[in-house]
């Protein structure tokens, strides 16, 4: 019997649908492991499980339980490593900048001053972004040094981590879309088009999603953005440019209710298809779900 962890926060459509196809396989019991009620001895593994799936909806929970469960040998999807990067705008742009990887210019400032100077520098409009943060949150487009010097005493005067480091991005017109692209392992499984009449075109902010194809072009880029944060299972969400595709950001804990229709491809089985291919044990007959303990 393969124990398959299932770290989550809440169960949204995404957890209830990758869980029905975990029942549906012969030969695995499902262990529920909430991070709202977690506790870890450090040392010890008392969840008695194979592998740990990662669907916790918050980013230092997640990043924190992963690095936990890898160190006492249990193999995760996604890896702790991809976490810390995906979860940190910052760290993603330097992994594809260090792998090549075409992306929009980006300038990191750490006071006002040089955060102005950078901004005057690249020439508006420009869109700045906290360096943790999903779904569209937080994100600003600056269309002139009036704008510019505005945010920046705000974010300065908020004072939170979050606000203290100045990730600064060119903007970069989307003409009403960009493109989501999903990785399972070493394939681009399927994309969608995020359509939006606003510049942040998020399907959690209203974006209407429809089927991209997957040409070469596309499966190289996003293949090369997944293995240049460590690969596993990521969504990449790509800008489509007169000089070719630009990686803007990359989700290590993607979210696919709303692909799975217009792209035809059935995302929770090739999902669980790679965990069960990254498991350490066979599956044999039989299956049932239990509830984790909550100490460790």
């Amino acid at each position: 019997m393969l124990k398959i962890g299932f770290l989550h926060s809440v169960i949204r459509k995404d957890e209830k649908l990758l869980l029905d196809e975990l029942q549906s396989r012969p030969g695995i019991e499902v262990v529920m492991i909430d991070d709202r009620m977690l506790t870890f001895t450090l040392g010890r593994n008392g969840f008695g499980v194979d592998v740990v799936l990662e669907r916790s909806i918050n980013h230092s929970r997640a990043l924190h339980a992963l690095r936990l469960f890898e160190a006492v040998g249990i193999p995760c999807v996604n890896q702790s490593r991809v976490a810390t990067v995906c979860g940190d705008k910052l760290l993603t742009s330097v992994a594809l900048a260090e792998h090549g990887v075409p992306q929009p210019e980006v300038r990191v400032a750490f006071t006002e001053e040089s955060a102005l100077q950078a901004i005057e520098e690249m020439g508006y409009p420009v869109v700045l972004k906290p360096a943790v943060g999903s779904w569209g949150r937080l994100l600003a487009k600056v269309n002139d040094r009036d704008a510019a010097e505005a945010l920046l005493e705000h974010k300065t005067t908020l004072g939170s981590y979050h606000h203290s480091i100045f990730y600064i991005q060119k903007y970069i017109e989307k003409r009403g879309r960009d493109i989501r692209a999903f990785v399972v392992g070493d394939e681009c499984i399927c994309a969608i088009y995020r359509t939006s009449p606003h510049w942040i075109t998020n399907t959690a902010r209203g974006g209407v999603a429809s089927n991209c194809p997957v040409t070469s072009e596309l499966s190289e880029i996003a293949l090369r953005g997944a293995r240049a944060v460590g690969g596993g299972i990521v969504a990449l969400d790509i800008f489509e440019t007169q000089q070719g595709y630009l990686i803007n950001e990359i989700n290590y804990t993607m979210e696919f209710k709303n692909s799975i229709q217009p792209t035809g491809v059935d995302i929770p089985r090739k999902i669980v298809d790679y965990v069960l291919r990254v498991s350490p044990r066979p599956t044999v007959r039989n299956r049932k779900s239990t509830q984790a303990p909550v100490g460790a």
